[in-house]
C-alpha cells in the first residue's frame, strides 16, 4: 500500500499522541480505516523505535536508573503482584522491555557486585524464568510480553515476519519460472553483501531492466529507505546493476524517485514481468 507524504505524516503525527500498548493499534485502525492493519503497525512501531532512540539517553541517566531501581524495590514491597515496571513504563512514557532490561541490570549488579554481561542479560530477558529472584521475573515476564515494539519476543516475530515474506518472494519467483540464486549461494560465491535475490537472467519490470529482488517485510518511510540506499541499495546497484526493493507493506511514493537510476520500488511481487525468450 503506497501513501503520500501527506498521508503518512499525517499517521505519523497521531502515532505521536499513542503509547506503545495492544490498545494503540485499534485506536490507529479507528482513525485510518482505510489503511491496512499491517501497514499502521509497521510505520508505528518504526516511529516509536525512533522516539526510543531520542529519550534513551534521558532514561540510562545514572541517577534515573536509582529511582526507578528505589520504585521498583519499594513498590514491589507494597505488593508484590501488582504490575510496577509495567506501570512504570507507561508512567514515564518508554519501552517496557527496556525498562525491565535496565532494572534487571541493576538488580544483577546489586547481587553480585559487578555488571552482567549482555548475553547473560540477553539470556535472562529470552527466559525469565532464569533469573533468580521470581517477583522479578514476573515483572520482566509482564514487560516482554506487553511491549509491541522491543523485546526478545518482538524480535523472534519481526524475524519470523522476514523469514515468511522472503520464502513468498522466492515462491513467486518459481511460479514465474524465474531463475536466481539466493543469498546463501551468493556467500558461497564470495560475496559478502548481497541482496536476496539475483536474478541469473534480467527481467524487466514497467519498462525498467531488473537484476536483483530485495524483500523488506517493513514500511518503507523516509528515514528507513535513506538508511538502506546508503547502506545496502546502492552497492546492489554498483555490483549487480539495477533492482527492484519489495516493501510488502507499503512504502511513501515520493521515495520511488530512482527509477531512471537503477532502484524500482514496489509494494506487491510485479505482475507484469516480461522475460527473454
Amino acid at each position: 500500500m503506497k501513501l503520500s507524504k501527506a498521508q503518512y505524516d499525517e499517521v505519523a503525527r497521531f502515532i505521536t499522541r499513542l503509547k506503545p500498548t495492544r490498545q494503540c493499534m485499534r485506536q490507529l485502525k479507528e482513525r485510518f480505516p482505510h489503511q491496512s492493519q499491517s501497514t499502521l503497525l509497521s510505520i508505528f512501531s518504526q516511529e516509536y523505535q525512533r522516539l526510543i532512540r531520542r529519550t534513551h539517553a534521558r532514561h540510562h541517566a545514572p541517577d534515573t536508573i536509582e529511582t526507578y531501581y528505589s520504585r521498583y524495590l519499594h513498590d514491589t514491597a507494597v505488593d508484590p503482584a501488582a504490575p510496577v515496571l509495567l506501570n512504570l513504563a507507561n508512567e514515564v512514557d518508554f519501552s517496557p522491555a527496556l525498562i525491565a532490561r535496565t532494572i534487571l541490570e541493576r538488580f544483577l549488579q546489586d547481587q553480585d557486585g559487578v555488571m552482567p554481561t549482555k548475553p547473560v542479560l540477553s539470556s535472562m530477558l529470552r527466559d525469565p524464568s532464569l533469573i533468580p529472584d521470581p517477583v522479578l521475573a514476573n515483572q520482566v515476564d509482564q514487560c516482554i510480553v506487553n511491549d509491541c515494539c522491543n523485546g526478545p519476543l518482538v524480535d523472534c516475530v519481526k524475524h519470523s515476519i522476514g523469514h515468511e515474506h522472503e520464502v513468498l518472494l522466492r515462491e513467486k519467483l518459481l511460479e514465474n519460472d524465474l531463475a536466481f540464486l539466493d543469498e546463501d549461494q551468493l556467500r558461497m560465491k564470495g560475496y559478502d553483501k548481497t541482496p536476496d535475490f539475483i536474478l541469473e537472467v534480467p527481467v524487466a519490470v514497467e519498462g525498467h531492466v531488473i537484476h536483483w529482488i530485495e524483500s523488506k517485510a517493513s514500511f518503507g518511510d523516509e528515514s528507513s529507505h535513506r538508511m538502506y540506499l546508503q547502506d545496502q541499495f546502492w552497492s546492489y546497484w554498483n555490483r549487480f546493476g539495477p533492482g527492484l526493493v519489495i516493501y510488502w507493506y507499503g512504502f511513501i511514493e515520493e521515495l520511488d524517485c530512482h527509477r531512471e537510476r537503477g532502484i524500482l520500488l514496489k509494494d506487491e511481487f510485479p505482475s507484469d514481468i516480461v522475460t527473454l525468450h
